[in-house]
């Protein structure tokens, strides 16, 4: 099953996954309907945030994606209705954000060496996704 995600940058070396953090714990979006997730990036620009792009992914990767990061992935059913002010924030952006404005320029963690051979799971396709999700880290 597809879902939609909010990407920045989308297909570029600083492509970054549009997240919340909750309760200390940082939160991935995955909207079931792609309206909605374009509703919730119109808001965001409207905040002044830069324009992300509403991506479909596969919703067992994202979570796959989301867990080995150590982020957590929501699922907004279509019609959602949120039961408290946590919920809200799942379809609408928080009236605070973070300082977006230098996010492209952060500090890079310095490189580590790369052992010689890639680790591989023999599966191409499977592959090609991992290093799509390891760019936005």
């Amino acid at each position: 099953m597809a879902v939609h995600v909010l990407l920045f940058d989308a297909g570029s070396e600083n492509e970054g996954i549009h997240s919340l953090e909750l309760n200390g714990t940082t939160v991935v979006l995955l909207f079931e309907e792609r309206d909605d997730a374009e509703r919730y990036a119109g808001l965001l620009e409207a905040q002044d945030f830069p324009l992300p792009t509403v991506e479909a992914l596969d919703r067992a990767e994202m979570e796959e994606f989301c867990s080995s990061a150590g982020y957590e992935a929501r699922f907004v059913p279509a019609g959602f209705l949120p039961q408290s002010p946590e919920e809200r924030l799942l379809i609408a952006p928080p009236e605070k954000n973070m300082d977006v404005s230098t996010w492209r320029e952060q500090d890079q963690p310095e490189p580590t060496a790369v052992a010689e051979e890639p680790i591989s799971s023999g599966n191409s396709e499977l592959e090609a996704f991992r290093r799509r999700l390891e760019g936005l880290l």
